[in-house]
């Protein structure tokens, strides 16, 4: 059985506007990157139970990239969020509601050719991009959140 790793946030953002930011693509495209010099081009997702989701990311300078594909298994809008990536890992995202702030807890199947300090480090960062993205002005973060 595969380690898991957790990561999470608290979001000052109410949970309707924390899970489209989570859960549509022109939203993922924003934010899903641990790093400025990657990018998310590009995301699709099929919000239901067999549905997919895939999420291109790329560095900045092109040279590299790679899908980030699964298959979703359970969708509660605005509780709870789960799939199984095509390696077989399993991520499982719950969205808790503290009053007026949204705590994000991701908790996903380490993979081994990563380190898992380097697989926390990397899925944190991104969870940190996702929190600053959604707790931007709206004029800076587009419609539907």
């Amino acid at each position: 059985m595969a380690e898991q790793i957790t990561v999470q946030t608290m979001v000052a953002a109410p949970v309707a506007h924390v899970w489209a930011a989570y859960t549509s693509p022109n939203h993922i495209t924003q934010w899903n990157f641990a790093h400025e010099s990657w990018c998310c081009p590009s995301a699709s997702v099929d919000l239901q139970t067999g549905g997919r989701y895939v999420a291109r990311m790329e560095a900045r300078d092109g040279s590299m990239g790679f899908d980030l594909e699964g298959t979703i298994h359970t969708v509660t809008p605005g509780s709870l969020f789960e799939m199984t990536l095509s390696d077989g890992r399993k991520v499982c995202t719950t969205f808790l509601v503290e009053g007026d702030r949204t705590q994000v807890i991701t908790v996903f199947d380490a993979e081994t050719e990563n380190s898992v300090e380097m697989q926390k480090d990397g899925w944190q960062a991104i969870l940190d991009n996702f929190r600053r993205y959604v707790e931007q002005p709206p004029s800076h973060r587009g419609a539907g959140i």
